[in-house]
């Protein structure tokens, strides 16, 4: 029988980066799935000059998935600038951990929400910055995805 989960699943589940929470964050990304439960809270810090992502914590209640998907995403957001991780897609999320089992791939893209959620927040905080309209428009996508439908179609990138 193979194994369920990837080794880099299992590494992020086990060694997971960036865990905690930032103190006075710039911006939050509060998701989650109502169909299994799982809860993430994505924190960040942004330099106000680039609009560059300095620090990011995550904070995940869900299955080991979750935990590795939310690990991975922080890796792949720091240091970006906040256009660049909305264009991280639970598919980047997925190919990053080597693979999910389908009835998990709802966990990559409630990591991908978490950057969206976590950027509308940033920009809501800085009225004196303009909200790139990829931030809403890739909310608005992510939130179209019925949580009740079959999870091997819960990828939010075809």
């Amino acid at each position: 029988m193979a194994p369920m989960y990837t080794e880099e699943v299992l590494d992020h589940f086990r060694n997971p980066r960036n865990m905690g929470e930032i103190e006075d964050p710039d911006g939050v990304g509060d998701v989650g799935n109502p169909v299994c439960g799982d809860l993430m809270r994505i924190t960040i810090k942004v330099d106000d000059e680039t609009e560059s992502i300095t620090d990011v914590k995550f904070k995940t209640f869900g299955c080991g998935a979750a935990i590795a998907s939310s690990s991975a995403v922080t890796e792949l957001i720091k240091g970006k600038t906040l256009r660049e991780a909305l264009e991280v897609t639970n598919k980047t999320v997925v190919d990053m951990l080597g693979g999910l089992p389908p009835v998990k791939v709802h966990c990559s893209v409630l990591a991908e929400h978490g950057i969206a959620a976590a950027a509308r927040d940033y920009y809501q905080r800085h009225p004196d910055k303009q909200m790139p309209p990829e931030v809403e428009a890739k909310l608005s996508k992510l939130q179209a995805i019925d949580p009740h439908a079959d999870p091997t179609e819960q990828q939010a990138e075809e």
